[in-house]
């Protein structure tokens, strides 16, 4: 096996000057959505950001990280989430599309929309007063959100 010196590495490394003048690298909209399913899953259980992170053994901003889709999540580790939050490893990947499909990047960017929704404090607000409505009122209420969604959408004409 060939070694290389220290100095041999960062030499064969591009300098910053050298890289292309990209913005900050974007998030591929798997990591993206593999991240959402964990920060809507960990938030389903009641498992805070820091008792996760205790739990498979990175610091609170790493699964803060994995969440926002910044930095991917391992193979192992998300078998350690999954193991962590006690659901299937393949839980992180509902919602996907068929690899095979060619709309794959519209519609994990409109699943995405939805589920950061959801996974915010107003979201998880309105969800769960929604809950706890009446089966009637709440039909009501999805009339009447609809009814503003058609409001605005003629407007907007």
């Amino acid at each position: 096996m060939k070694r290389y010196s220290a100095a041999q590495v960062r030499s064969s490394r591009p300098s910053r000057t050298e890289q292309p003048n990209v913005a900050v690298e974007s998030v591929h909209p798997v990591d993206r959505h593999v991240g959402q399913q964990i920060r809507m899953r960990r938030m389903q259980s009641n498992v805070s950001l820091g008792d996760l992170g205790a739990g498979i053994g990175v610091s609170l901003q790493q699964v803060q990280k994995y969440e926002s889709g910044k930095n991917r999540v391992s193979a192992s580790m998300l078998y350690e989430l999954a193991n962590c939050l006690k659901i299937p490893v393949s839980r992180f990947f509902e919602g996907l599309p068929d690899p095979e499909t060619t709309e794959e990047q519209q519609f994990t960017t409109e699943i995405d929309e939805k589920i950061a929704y959801i996974s915010t404090a107003q979201g998880r607000r309105l969800i769960e007063d929604v809950l706890l409505l009446s089966p009637r009122v709440r039909s009501r209420v999805v009339a009447l959100v609809s009814s503003l969604v058609d409001e605005e959408m003629e407007e907007q004409k």
